[in-house]
């Protein structure tokens, strides 16, 4: 792949300078986050544990958040300054942190300026501080652009947070976007398996991740990480859970990966899992939200795991009984895809949801903002699996693989989608969707994750053009790369490309992130693609950037 140099950086208004020597010499990056075990770090030995981070972003405030592990309850000070010396404090306050919430306080800074960069830290009784953060409000008006740092899907076991590195290394984000899985919930050595999982990558607990107190180590292991604690002392973040935040292949009322005979209520593990995510990650209680970045764009947050969603559809149990038996095995497809699949009841977000989103997309554009941008979980292009054909080289996989290959290529020539998780599993929900777009005439992007490769589409409904995808690849976990390994990642791309029409680039073998630019005339997103994840390393493999202008609902992929 040809290696293309980054988005170009152009200081913003009230920009800080932020090489790496100045901030250490100004003490943003501290001990906290230098290339040592966190737990050695000054920041631990005064009583805070896990960095700072910032999130939820608007004109004139954000929220903060810190972890503080001191004897019981104690009250923190807050300070937000325009300087690292803090010589002049321009908003604070006092919060509470406890033992029940797990030492983890959340409060949000007010009265800030728009589209500022500001420094912020806590201070404990007796004055021990943390390290000092960084985050920026959101802009008013007209705004020349605004950057993104796409990130999701980020398995502590399968390797090094390389990508967060690298966003925190270049300085080229006003705000990161997290797409969801963001921890795993798998006990050691089941997802990776211990083969693939590097040294220095110890999971706790080792175990699955059940109970509160589980989820609370899971998250504590992960934010223990020097490259994920240095991007959130550096960026505010906007985040979605995902499937893993509780169990794999989650929805309301249950997960593929969760067991009510051994490991209790759905909705007590669902509780749990929500009330750890919202304890340690800088984000509102609110299940969904808009930010509204001036009159440039306005950024949703979407829900579409654990409140509105329905059932997801298991290929494997349409077709069960027929497998061995092609005609009936088609027939039963056919019958599926032309009844339950497209049923019109079916939802991923819930009425309630559906109806802001709607409503906030007319809202936007009626009020002139250009972009209307979808921050959410899984993949929207409708997509089927394009394999060639495998009968001559699977003899040596294993039964179920091969019977499970087989069924994929009936289900595509069905015309069914392979990923019944995604979008592609909720056809009216997301035909719903993609018209009310149309309605708003909304300049539409969807940025998505899940998946664990790179996708970029064009989206329509019923012919007509809706709006735009880009699909990122994951951090750490493993693409098709790993799940297809009789094909070669590129092979399997192009042919994905060639037999879906909305697709029209993709990458299914390499670990990253997108960076993505909104400017009044464009929307240009760069895939980037870290040279490996088993090493700490910065470097890059490559880059890929995919441009679309502003009216246009096409890309162009160059």
């Amino acid at each position: 792949m040809t290696i293309q140099p980054p988005l170009a950086t152009q200081p913003s208004r009230n920009a800080l300078s932020l090489d790496r020597r100045s901030l250490f010499r100004a003490g943003v990056l501290g001990a906290g986050l230098a290339a040592i075990p966190l737990s050695a770090a000054a920041s631990v030995m005064r009583g805070f544990t896990h960095g700072v981070a910032s999130g939820e972003p608007g004109a004139t405030h954000v929220l903060l958040w810190t972890r503080y592990a001191g004897e019981g309850a104690a009250t923190l000070r807050f300070e937000v300054s325009e300087s690292a010396d803090f010589g002049k404090v321009v908003s604070g306050g006092e919060v509470q942190s406890s033992p029940d919430r797990d030492g983890c306080v959340k409060s949000v800074a007010n009265g800030l300026e728009p589209d500022r960069w500001y420094y912020y830290r806590f201070i404990a009784p007796g004055g021990a501080m943390s390290d000092i953060g960084r985050t920026r409000t959101l802009p008013v008006g007209d705004s020349a652009r605004f950057r993104l740092a796409v990130v999701g899907c980020s398995n502590f076991g399968f390797g090094w947070f390389n990508a967060y590195a690298h966003i925190a290394e270049t300085d080229q984000t006003d705000l990161v976007i997290h797409t969801g899985d963001y921890i795993y919930e798998y006990g050691a050595g089941t997802y990776p398996e211990v083969k693939d999982a590097p040294p220095g990558r110890r999971l706790g607990p080792q175990s699955e991740i059940v109970a509160l107190a589980d989820y609370r180590l899971r998250y504590a292991t992960y934010r223990s990480d020097p490259d994920l604690q240095r991007l959130h002392q550096l960026f505010p973040m906007v985040a979605v859970p995902d499937d893993h935040e509780s169990a794999n292949d989650a929805y309301r009322d249950g997960a593929e990966n969760h067991q009510p005979e051994t490991e209790g209520s759905w909705d007590g593990r669902k509780r749990a899992a929500m009330q750890a995510y919202r304890e340690w990650m800088p984000i509102s209680d609110e299940p969904w939200a808009k930010y509204d970045i001036g009159t440039l764009a306005t950024i949703f947050r979407l829900e579409t795991r654990l409140v509105g969603r329905d059932k997801p559809f298991d290929v494997s149990d349409i077709i069960k009984g027929v497998e061995g038996d092609p005609g009936r095995l088609a027939a039963a497809l056919d019958s599926f895809r032309d009844g339950a699949w497209r049923n019109p009841e079916r939802s991923l977000m819930g009425a309630e949801q559906e109806a802001w989103l709607y409503r906030g997309m007319r809202d936007s554009r009626a009020a002139g903002t250009i972009w209307q941008v979808l921050a959410q979980q899984v993949v929207m292009t409708s997509m089927t699996l394009s394999l060639p054909d495998l009968d001559g080289v699977i003899a040596s996989l294993p039964d179920n693989v091969r019977q499970r290959l087989k069924v994929v290529n009936a289900a595509t020539r069905a015309g069914l989608p392979f990923n019944m998780d995604a979008w592609d599993g909720y056809p009216a929900a997301r035909s719903r969707l993609l018209g009310a777009a149309q309605d708003a005439d909304a300049n539409l992007v969807v940025l998505a994750g899940d998946s664990h490769n790179g996708w970029a589409s064009n989206l329509d409904r019923a012919g007509a053009p809706a709006g735009i995808e880009f699909a990122g690849h994951s951090v750490t976990s493993p693409g098709a790369e790993y799940y297809l390994p009789l094909i070669k990642p590129q092979d399997f791309a192009e042919r994905q490309v060639a037999g879906n029409v909305q697709l029209q680039w993709a990458d299914t073998g390499q670990r990253g992130y997108m960076a993505v630019e909104l400017t009044p005339a464009r929307v240009t997103t760069e895939y980037r693609f870290l040279q490996g994840i088993k090493t700490r390393s910065t470097v890059l493999a490559g880059t890929k950037r995919i441009t679309s202008e502003a009216g246009s609902q096409t890309l162009d992929v160059g």
